[in-house]
């Protein structure tokens, strides 16, 4: 495959997903990952795509990215009002995992907020992009709180953009609490938000271990940006209702899996 052709499908592959990580690129392309980084500077250089943490995405702008980003996106108070006793029940099992003194990254999300709720008292340090995981824990004095910078999103009450992914880099944590929109039945944990994806698969990069929390109602639910598989879980915390050959997937993968 001559280099021009390979660049013409990196594009189109990000104007159908929105997002692509260099692995998910090299797979495809079946060429090297080095190889696809080198792709991505020269079409970062060219405008056609802009580089993020482990990938690429369209530029901010563009027709197709318009399509994925926040003006179809449902916002966090309504979000927050659904199906409040699966997020209840998972974050209580959730807290279970916390060690005093640990260091913890939560996602953005409802879940990761209800699990906010129940680390105050805690000596622990959260770092989060979450305003309303901020609201939570900002007087508490027993946890140390660490705000990760950005672009705020108001929609969703969080920062994001590029600001977000290099404040990432400089983390090193023990435990992610990582939320997602769906689980797809091969395993593959997937976001609806093209501003989301890159964040989540940096936060992934940055923990000892991945705790995965979705109830039932993200398998499969939705979205179609892969953030990561379940080889990069090392826990699940789901209810009782998630799809049990999912979850078999999880467990074959060396995930635990926890059903609150």
């Amino acid at each position: 495959m001559t280099s021009r052709k390979r660049h013409a499908q990196i594009v189109e592959s990000l104007r159908s997903t929105g997002v692509a990580s260099v692995r998910e690129l090299a797979e495809n392309l079946q060429v090297s990952e080095s190889t696809i980084r080198r792709d991505l500077i020269l079409l970062d250089r060219n405008g056609e795509l802009v580089r993020t943490y482990g990938g690429a995405a369209l530029p901010r702008g563009s027709a197709e990215a318009a399509e994925t980003e926040a003006d179809r996106e449902i916002p966090l108070d309504v979000v927050m009002s659904r199906h409040q006793a699966l997020k209840d029940a998972i974050a209580e099992e959730a807290v279970k995992l916390v060690e005093d003194d640990s260091v913890i990254v939560l996602d953005i999300g409802t879940t990761p907020l209800a699990i906010a709720r129940r680390l105050r008292g805690r000596p622990v340090t959260v770092i989060t992009s979450s305003l309303p995981v901020l609201d939570v824990l900002r007087d508490d004095d027993a946890v140390r709180l660490v705000m990760l910078g950005g672009v705020l999103r108001r929609n969703y009450q969080s920062l994001v953009g590029s600001l977000t992914e290099q404040a990432l880099r400089q983390v090193s944590a023990d435990l992610l609490f990582l939320s997602c929109t769906g689980v797809r039945p091969n395993g593959h944990v997937v976001d609806n938000m093209a501003v989301e994806a890159p964040l989540k698969q940096a936060m992934v990069e940055t923990a000892g271990k991945v705790v995965l929390v979705a109830a039932e109602t993200k398998f499969p639910g939705t979205g179609s940006l892969r953030v990561c598989s379940f080889s990069d879980i090392d826990v699940l915390i789901t209810t009782s209702g998630a799809d049990p050959n999912t979850l078999q997937l999880c467990r074959e993968a060396d995930g635990k899996v926890i059903l609150a």
